[in-house]
């Protein structure tokens, strides 16, 4: 049964445009302490820490190129979410770190955000 899948950033990457520093993608370091704090609940969905370098081919393979952008939670096939931000090729998809963190809570039982 395919599940969703959490594409994340590799921490530790570098830009060219900002030559000698190394970087990390802070919503995806978000994700990652939600992650963490929950590790059984996380053995519900597949994540995926992808290089920063564009073109990301794991995620273009699912949601083509124009979405690009992470974090992303990629729905399992044949699924949907009154969260998610995008559709591509009857694939629904969430790029959002809000919408992303509830759709955790209501698809995998992870707890809510404290408002």
């Amino acid at each position: 049964m395919e599940r969703d899948t959490l594409f994340l950033l590799a921490p530790g990457f570098a830009d060219p445009a900002f030559p000698g520093q190394t970087f990390y993608c802070w919503h995806c370091a978000l994700m990652e302490g939600v992650l963490a704090s929950f590790p059984h609940l996380t053995e519900r969905l597949d994540v995926v820490r992808i290089a920063w370098p564009r073109p990301r081919a794991a995620v273009i393979d699912l949601v083509g190129a124009a979405n690009q952008a992470l974090p992303l939670l990629v729905l399992a096939a044949g699924t949907s979410s009154r969260h998610q931000t995008g559709m591509h090729e009857g694939r629904g998809f969430i790029n959002d770190k809000d919408a992303i963190l509830t759709a955790l809570s209501e698809r995998h039982g992870f707890p809510a955000p404290h408002p």
